[in-house]
């Protein structure tokens, strides 16, 4: 189904009006109905958009697709039950799908329903690359994301590294990408994404602190018997949250209409 050959406007549902849901929201097309999913409603939603008290009002709603970019509790709480009416969800918060638990839940729904979680390129990209090479049994990968230390402020100061952070690189974590979801789930849904492409098992994570860099960079090496790839991704920070890579909303939008599109 094309967007030009539906009968009646796309609607998208919204699951949260933070920095990446505005985004998201403005960026849009004026021919797609919004509606937001949010504990109030703000001024500023778009002209047209309808603001949806909770779950039940969204799913009254009727939306095409949903998509969620509030936090991996409202993925956690929101996303089954969409995913259960045969919609299918856009996520932003992939690192919620560290819980095992949680992705055995989702994946069961979506094989009863026919429903689909979608798990866009967000701040990283050659999912498609990892995703083949790592048919490979031997195949292994490494992500390393490095932000400015004023991303990880609070981060920093828990762990008395502030100062050292201003003078140097500092690493946050090493380890495996279900760990550090887990440790931070609003900040490393890009090594899940990675991961959920190439398997738990076979991808290192490196999170680091770092004052050399000034945009929010992700490093990737794909190594094995098919070969070795290096993919750097340099992202703008969003402007209100330091944390989350500008491009991750064009990201989510992308995703959401590609799904509509002849061309896949």
């Amino acid at each position: 189904m094309t967007m030009a050959a539906q009968d009646s406007p796309l609607k998208v549902g919204l699951i949260g009006f933070g920095a990446i849901g505005r985004s998201v929201a403005a960026l849009l097309p004026a021919s797609v109905a919004v509606g937001v999913l949010t504990r109030s409603a703000p001024a500023d939603l778009p002209v047209g958009a309808e603001a949806l008290a909770d779950a039940d009002a969204l799913l009254a709603w009727g939306p095409d697709v949903v998509i969620e970019a509030a936090s991996a509790e409202a993925f956690a709480q929101t996303a089954p039950a969409c995913l259960g009416q045969g919609i299918d969800v856009v996520a932003a918060s992939v690192g919620a799908l560290q819980d095992s638990a949680l992705l055995d839940r989702i994946l069961a729904i979506c094989s009863e329903t026919g429903s689909r979680l979608v798990v866009p390129a967000g701040a990283v990209g050659g999912l498609d690359h990892i995703a083949a090479a790592a048919l490979h049994p031997e195949t292994t990968v490494t992500y390393v994301s490095r932000k400015p230390p004023a991303a990880w402020s609070a981060e920093l100061e828990a762990m008395g590294q502030t100062e050292a952070a201003r003078r140097g690189e500092v690493s946050l974590y090493e380890g495996n990408a279900r760990e550090a979801a887990a440790r931070y789930p609003r900040n490393l849904n890009a090594g899940l994404t990675i991961a959920l492409a190439a398997g738990f098992d076979r991808v290192r994570v490196r999170v680091v602190a770092d004052p050399a860099v000034a945009r929010n960079t992700h490093e990737i090496v794909v190594s094995g018997p098919l070969g070795t790839s290096t993919m750097s991704f340099c992202n703008m920070p969003d402007p209100s949250n330091p944390k989350t890579s500008a491009i991750t909303a064009y990201s989510l939008v992308a995703a959401t209409l590609r799904r509509f599109e002849a061309l896949q």
